[in-house]
Formats: C-alpha cells, structure tokens, sequence
C-alpha cells in the first residue's frame, strides 16, 4: 500500500488532501519537525537521502517533491481524475500552475520567512543592522515580486473557479500550499477570487478528511 511519509505543517499536507479527492488507499507515517530548529526529524533520511517531506513509498517506488508525487499518484491512480484531457486549453493551464507553485511561488515566501528569522539567530549587538537589512530586500524585492505573483493568480482565477478550469485539479492541490503560506501572512489583500477559492477548498470533504488524518496544520 502507498505511505506517506508526512511531517506536521507541511507541504505532504497536499499529498493527503489529493490522494483523499481521489479516494486511494494509503497509510500515514507521521514525523515531527524539531521544535528549535523546525527541520525534519533524522529519520526521514532513512526514507530519502534528503530527509525532506512529503515523500512517499509505494512497493518499491520511492517518490519525493511534491509535483512529482502529484504526476506519479495522478497518472498510477487518478483514472482521469483531476488532469484536463490531453491537448485542451485547460491541460496547458493546469500544467502551468502545477509547477508555477513549487518554481515560482514558494521560493520568495520562503526567503521571506528566512530574513525574518535570521535577525532573531544572530548577535544581539548586530541584530538592529539585520532587522534593518532584512525590511530593506522585504520592501525592495521579496514584496513586490509576492505582489506581483499574487496580482497573477487573482487574475487567473477571474477566469474560472479554479487554477485550469471550471473543475478542481491536481493544479489546485499544488496551489494550495502557497496561497494558504501567503494567506498567513496576511499577503492577500484585498484579492477576493483567491480568498473565495481557499475557502472553497478548505470547505471540500476530502480536505477536511485530509486534515483530521494529518494532524495539526497551521495554514488550514
């Protein structure tokens, strides 16, 4: 049976919530992040070298980072769930926006929450100059490029209910992660087509089962 190899407050949050729309069979191996350091705990690394999460196991495949865990469950579970037919408009939307939020969308929210914590790890008696410098790349350049990232989907979603269409996809699934990141940091301002479709997702059953089987997860 498929395991998914799952750490708290995490991007396999996805994963649970995909194979739940699709209703596939699957086992949960629950890890938790260091308190401190919030990484991943060593025993992931018995899983992946990287010791990183999600990944899954599935007989003897091992299958890690999340869009390749979407292509490999969508294409050896799916049925033709969740993916546009071959060759529309839509199949070239939701390929897009299946990588657009691991390749675009996640690196500058990540770089915004690494300055923001960089000052709180450093000497005290330099730590003003790195709150400094830190505000100055937030104002500068990670703010402006979220914005203008955001401005995107908005715009995107004016179009159709969802990411590749009028129907939910393993696009949206992708998608989550990030807009729910930016959402918890209050970067969705006034943009209502994206804070209509959060909460329609975060409404669907096979979320919520998602959510009770994962555990505690701060962006839901």
């Amino acid at each position: 049976m498929l395991t998914v190899h799952h750490l708290n407050n995490s991007r396999s949050q996805r994963v649970l919530w995909l194979l739940e729309e699709l209703g596939v069979p699957y086992e949960i191996k629950h890890y938790q992040r260091d308190a401190k350091t919030m990484l991943a705990p060593p025993e992931l690394k018995a899983v992946h070298p990287l010791g990183k999460s999600p990944v899954i196991t599935d007989g003897a495949d091992t299958v890690a980072e999340t869009g390749a865990i979407v292509d490999y469950i969508i294409a050896k579970y799916g049925q033709g769930k969740l993916i546009p037919a071959e060759g529309t408009p839509e199949r070239l939307r939701y390929t897009y926006w299946l990588h657009f939020a691991e390749g675009s969308a996640m690196p500058p929210l990540v770089m915004t929450l690494l300055f923001g914590e960089i000052p709180k790890r450093i000497p005290a008696l330099i730590r003003p100059i790195g709150k400094l410098i830190g505000a100055n790349v937030q104002k500068s350049y990670l703010g402006p490029m979220i914005d203008s990232q955001l401005d995107l989907e908005e715009a995107e979603l004016n179009k159709s209910a969802y990411f590749a269409g009028p129907d939910l996809t393993a696009a949206d699934v992708m998608m989550s992660f990030p807009v729910e990141a930016a959402n918890s940091r209050a970067s969705l301002g006034n943009r209502p087509k994206l804070t209509a479709w959060l909460k329609s997702i975060h409404a669907r059953p096979a979320y919520q089962r998602a959510l009770q089987k994962g555990g505690a997860y701060a962006y839901a």
